[in-house]
């Protein structure tokens, strides 16, 4: 199974929009994948059709009461599953600050699951703190969205020791893939000279940080698409709501790009296994 974590601690790049878009284009190719929302603010649950009530089991419970995630992850479409967030889980920081291991109950909630998944896809809140933390101990893979103005490489230098840390202390199969660059205006030189500034950071930093030294931007590039914004509010995927936009062709052109390095992670782990 892959498991990919998406995270930015910068709100409003484009976060949610590829974790779920991300996840319907993969399903779409036949792919088992179970979305985990670990977000606070829901926006993947939301965006999937599904506001839970407080009674109603979320990750919420999956890390502080124990609640096997099978029990609250449900099927939002062929081949689509999610585990839906709750405002509540925002608690969670300060309910799980005494817990020893903390970091790690995510990992052993889904180490415990039964389900069989192809793809795992985690929703990350814009934050580093202990849900982020949670998510990183549990996948291999780091996707990063970034939007592509000036400021898009700011505070990625923290982002990128955070991984690092966790790789040698925590999860040593931890790697930044990617970067996804979301609301790309094609037509304007400032995209495409972002776009060339972050090969050339990742390539001038390919010794800084073992967990990020192969990391690229992804050819695919996600346009700007007011289709985009509209379909959460619709609870439905951009493959539901606009299949005709160009959001829903960039996010397809996406998955295959993803798919096609279903080959290479499988060669990782053969040597990791070596």
């Amino acid at each position: 199974m892959r498991s990919i974590a998406i995270i930015n601690q910068k709100g409003g790049v484009g976060k949610t929009t590829t974790a779920v878009n991300l996840a319907a284009a993969v399903a779409q190719e036949g792919r088992r994948v179970c979305l985990v929302d670990l977000d606070p603010q829901a926006h993947a649950s939301l965006h999937l059709g599904l506001a839970l009530d407080e009674q109603t089991p979320s990750t919420y419970d999956v890390l502080t009461r124990g609640v096997p995630i099978a029990h609250v992850r449900h099927q939002v479409g062929q081949n689509l599953w999610v585990a839906p967030s709750h405002l509540n889980l925002a608690a969670a920081e300060l309910e799980l600050a005494g817990e020893v291991g903390r970091e790690l109950l995510l990992r052993d909630k889904l180490a415990e699951d039964d389900g069989s998944f192809d793809y795992l896809i985690l929703d990350c809140p814009p934050s580093l703190g202990i849900l982020t933390l949670n998510a990183l101990t549990t996948v291999r893979e780091v996707f990063l969205p970034l939007q592509p103005h000036f400021l898009a490489l700011h505070g990625l230098s923290k982002l990128l020791r955070t991984i690092d840390v966790v790789a040698q202390r925590l999860n040593r199969d931890l790697h930044l893939t990617g970067v996804v660059l979301c609301m790309y205006d094609s037509g304007t030189r400032l995209a495409a000279e972002v776009g060339a500034d972050v090969d050339e950071f990742f390539a001038e930093r390919a010794d800084a940080g073992p967990a990020w030294r192969n990391a690229r931007a992804f050819t695919t590039r996600i346009r700007r698409n007011i289709r985009l914004a509209e379909a959460p509010s619709h609870g439905e995927s951009i493959f539901e709501y606009a299949p005709d936009s160009n959001g829903a062709l960039d996010y397809r052109r996406l998955a295959h790009e993803v798919l096609a390095m279903e080959s290479s992670e499988g060669a990782d782990r053969r040597s990791d296994a070596a």
